[in-house]
């Protein structure tokens, strides 16, 4: 049993024992910085039946704890707050156990797979940095889900066909001149994301041009000739014209070269990559099946609508009266597609925010035709983000483009790293390593630490700071244990728990505690589907140990056991950083 576990249970019996009140519900707190103390009680609910002032019924669980619980040292009370402070055996127990396990907050198999779905890119421009935050929070999710014990799947839809995919290919068709990536000197998701650009630059001009004579600008949107080409183009597409699906094919795998590319820089990859021309035409069968349970219904116009107003949403168009699909049809036939190929207990979607009702649609559909999947299905929403320069726009070419900002990243780390002076030793090659790690760390890092709902303002300046709440300070702090621990090898020093005379010290128990939070804060972050719980954690576990640097000595302490238990204390905190920003998709560099 975990101390915490053990510590409920001795304050569920001490009620039991003087108030005569079954108490099944323990909830521990960690103790306020301001107060002595690890754990919490709160006793004010307990007032009423117990016919006592939380504070008496604090002084009364606390001296029972005291007496017989074989934790508990002592405790202090602060109005219905009882605290509870651990004896040295207890920290002892507790750090050998953490030691001792080398798989220390991860979780055995439990049995339920879950797929995990995210990137999901347009093939008409590059990744920007708004699919970033995408990638970043779907692989840290896998990563923290596959932590608690899942069996996880990750996926990718590519939106490789449709009308912006033809706006790209027309611009292309008439204004390329047979350039490629090769000749241009540019990735193939570049080159296809200028000729979007092209499109809706010369798309503009003609809508002005039939404004000027005289055409509404409504009307004039749909009739301007690029707009009617494209859509010539999807028809063509759609029905196999040769020629429109060789230019289709050559483009997207300019496209696919330039993702594969980015992809592998940030450190993402998918066990699956399901692509939507491949899916568009799926779910009609779904319609027709639930048109024969009066889950769906026919309208005079012969389109087919479901009635979700007992569900706080509306009437909902499912198949349009010429028999075609809309989206949600495809992602209908799409999910039926994903149980069928893998048969997950939870899936996934890692979408932004503007998609939130389309979702709530899409689950209650699944729910109404009462597929074995639907109470698993989760919507995993999250804000845009936003520059201090202000929003973005892919089709006027104002996006912050995911190629250039890591660049940019890492050459940020390059001269703040230069600045300091400390890597002058350096190879060229392990410099550059270290630049790497650095940028995607900073950036990685400042996308994950916030909640994955709100909107976020990304600095990149901030994000690199090695001083604040960044990934560049985290890493700093692994980097500078892992110099303890060389030299600590090198001077034959064997990390050890501590004997039962030693006293701890209370820079070793706060040390020792915030370690013991780690498979718990795993756990969490897993049910909320929220990888900030690591993100904060890692950062809260960084500044316990440079607290605990500065308030002790390592090597200069005269006691010999107080060292080996330190560097053993110093061990165990560097491979928890290792393996909560290993959750995050986030490298650690050996030195710095």
């Amino acid at each position: 049993m975990t101390i915490e576990a053990i510590l409920k249970e001795d304050i569920r019996i001490a009620i039991q024992k003087h108030f005569d009140v079954a108490a099944d519900d323990i909830i521990l707190q960690p103790t306020k910085k301001e107060f002595e103390g690890f754990y919490t009680f709160v006793t004010f609910s307990l007032s009423k039946t117990a016919r006592k002032s939380p504070a008496e019924i604090g002084q009364i669980i606390g001296t029972e704890l005291q007496e017989s619980s074989s934790l508990v040292s002592h405790f202090n009370v602060v109005q219905g707050f009882l605290n509870l402070s651990l004896k040295d055996s207890t920290w002892r127990g507790l750090f050998d156990s953490i030691l001792t396990n080398p798989a220390f907050g991860t979780f055995p198999s439990n049995g339920e797979s879950v797929m995990v779905e995210f990137s999901s890119p347009n093939t008409n421009k590059p990744l920007h940095l708004g699919h970033l935050r995408n990638n970043f929070l779907g692989d840290s999710l896998a990563r923290i889900l596959k932590a608690s014990g899942y069996d996880v799947v990750k996926t990718c839809l590519v939106n490789d066909r449709g009308i912006h995919i033809c706006k790209s290919m027309l611009a292309y068709r008439e204004l390329g001149n047979g350039e490629t990536p090769e000749s241009s000197g540019l990735k193939g998701d570049h080159l296809a994301g200028k000729y979007y650009v092209l499109f809706d630059k010369e798309y503009k001009a003609q809508i002005g041009k039939l404004v000027e004579e005289g055409m509404s600008e409504e009307l004039a949107a749909k009739k301007a000739p690029w707009m009617l080409e494209a859509q010539q183009l999807l028809l063509a597409w759609e029905q196999g014209d040769q020629a429109v699906v060789d230019l289709w094919n050559k483009m997207n795998g300019w496209v696919y070269d330039g993702f594969r590319q980015t992809y592998d820089k940030i450190g993402v990859a998918f066990d699956k990559t399901y692509y939507e021309s491949n899916t568009y035409l799926l779910g009609k069968d779904i319609i027709e099946e639930g048109l024969k349970k009066n889950v769906f219904f026919r309208k005079d116009d012969n389109s087919v609508w479901i009635d979700l107003k007992e569900e706080g949403l509306d009437e909902k168009l499912v198949l349009r009266g010429d028999g075609t699909s809309v989206y949600i049809t495809q992602d209908l036939g799409t999910t039926e597609l994903k149980f069928s190929d893998f048969h997950n207990n939870r899936y996934l979607w890692v979408v932004g925010n503007e998609q939130d009702y389309h979702f709530k649609v899409l689950f209650a559909i699944l729910k109404r035709l009462g597929r074995p999947y639907a109470d698993g299905c989760y919507h995993i929403s999250y804000g845009m983000v936003d520059l201090p320069s202000g929003k973005m726009k892919s089709r006027e070419g104002t996006v912050v483009d995911a190629d250039e900002l890591v660049s940019q990243m890492i050459q940020t780390a390059a001269d703040r790293t230069q600045e300091l002076g400390k890597i002058d030793d350096f190879e060229s090659a392990e410099a550059k390593k270290l630049y790497d790690q650095l940028a995607l760390g900073a950036l990685k890092y400042f996308l994950l630490k916030v909640d994955p709902k709100k909107r976020m303002l990304f600095n990149p300046e901030e994000s690199i700071d090695f001083q604040g709440h960044t990934g560049p300070f985290i890493q700093y702090t692994y980097a500078r244990i892992r110099s303890i621990l060389r030299k600590a090898e090198q001077s034959g020093l064997i990390p050890t728990v501590p004997s039962e005379n030693y006293k701890i010290h209370a820079a070793e128990k706060e040390l020792i505690f915030s370690l013991s939070l780690y498979p718990s804060r795993v756990l969490t972050a897993a049910n909320e589907f929220a990888p900030s719980v690591i993100s904060l954690y890692a950062f809260e576990l960084a500044k316990v140990y440079n607290q605990f640097y500065a308030e002790v000595s390592i090597f200069q302490d005269p006691d010999p056991e107080a060292v080996k238990f330190r560097i053993a204390l110093s061990k165990v905190v560097s491979e928890t950083i290792h393996s909560a920003l290993e959750l995050l998709g986030i490298d650690v560099p050996e030195r710095m």
